[in-house]
């Protein structure tokens, strides 16, 4: 393949390079990023207050030059043996689907390791093993051959020939994470660290053949203050490194009790010298709802004309059937 007209090579560098630079970022971000703990890390897996909880997140970006959406579900589900399992699939698209990656994994997290007074230290350990397929799709591609410098573009079928358009590889991760549960601090700390891509993965559309897909080392941490009943404030911070590309994030979220089964919550998180993205979110019963846009604040923003992004998530919860302590906490996420 020669060429690609310049909006849909865009769209490809942006798919395998979806932070604030197209060195060797490939792994999709999120600015709800604790909506979504499969990605996050794998020992995170069952880490709340129910028997099974299924999550949902959609983010879109750069729609005014170069459609780019990933979206992702995810399933969990407790056990009262310190096991705790999951799934999760997810799909980002670039150029109206001129190139997907798409990844599904299972997960694992062991959450026996308790210690200190009243065993509210908690120590849990999860892995997770799955497939990334990455594919480009040429009936959404148009090629040099296809323009003609007098009549303009021609829809008339390419002499270009793709030699690989689609490849799949296995892939694992495994991740850590400490939580204190104690009821009785007004400051809960929790954090973790994750490996992904422990296999290296080979990147078929990488440019040269033994290609992999970069480990991602990923360190997340924070703390929820209790200021009243029903009223915290967590602030919180990641920090990813993959290949030659960084992402760090400090924000904050607070949760207000509105009423018996309602809550609001708002916040902000900076992607440093990259968005700004305020963050507003409900919960209902066992449903929570988030909305967050990313203000981009770099200069790739000027490059792409102001173009920001949008993400919006939607969490069920079920309840407990045996109830843990009220005032527990058990669940490291916003």
């Amino acid at each position: 393949m020669k060429s690609i007209n310049k909006i849909t090579l865009l769209c490809v560098l942006l798919a395998v390079a979806s932070l604030n630079t197209v060195k060797a970022q490939v792994d999709p971000h999120f600015s709800q990023y604790y909506v979504y703990p499969a990605w996050l890390n794998p020992a995170l897996t069952g880490a709340f207050d129910g028997d099974y909880r299924v999550s949902g997140i959609y983010r879109n970006q750069w729609g005014n030059i170069a459609p780019f959406s990933t979206e992702s579900i995810a399933g969990e589900f407790t056990t009262n043996k310190n096991a705790n399992f999951g799934v999760n699939l997810l799909n980002q698209s670039a150029g109206n689907g001129a190139y997907t990656y798409t990844t599904a994994y299972g997960s694992y997290s062991y959450t026996g390791v308790r210690f200190g007074s009243g065993e509210f230290q908690r120590i849990a350990i999860g892995i997770q093993g799955g497939i990334i397929r990455q594919a480009f799709n040429p009936s959404k591609m148009t090629f040099e051959d296809q323009w003609n410098p007098v009549t303009g573009y021609s829809p008339s079928a390419s002499t270009e020939a793709l030699t690989v358009t689609s490849h799949t590889s296995f892939d694992a991760g495994l991740g850590i994470l400490y939580f204190d549960a104690d009821p009785a601090k007004k400051a809960n700390v929790f954090g973790g660290v994750s490996v992904s891509h422990i296999t290296r993965p080979t990147d078929k559309f990488a440019g040269t053949a033994d290609a992999t897909i970069p480990i991602r080392t990923l360190v997340h941490a924070g703390v929820r203050f209790t200021l009243d009943e029903g009223t915290y404030i967590t602030p919180n911070l990641l920090y990813a490194h993959q290949g030659s590309a960084d992402e760090k994030m400090v924000g904050a979220v607070a949760s207000l009790r509105a009423s018996e089964e309602t809550d609001v919550m708002f916040g902000v998180n900076y992607r440093i010298n990259d968005a700004i993205a305020p963050y507003i979110g409900y919960t209902w019963n066992s449903w929570a709802l988030g909305a967050s846009y990313d203000i981009n604040s770099s200069q790739l923003g000027k490059m792409v004309h102001g173009s920001n992004a949008f993400e919006i998530s939607l969490t069920f919860t079920s309840k407990k059937k045996v109830k843990t302590s009220p005032a527990e906490f058990v669940c490291p996420r916003l």
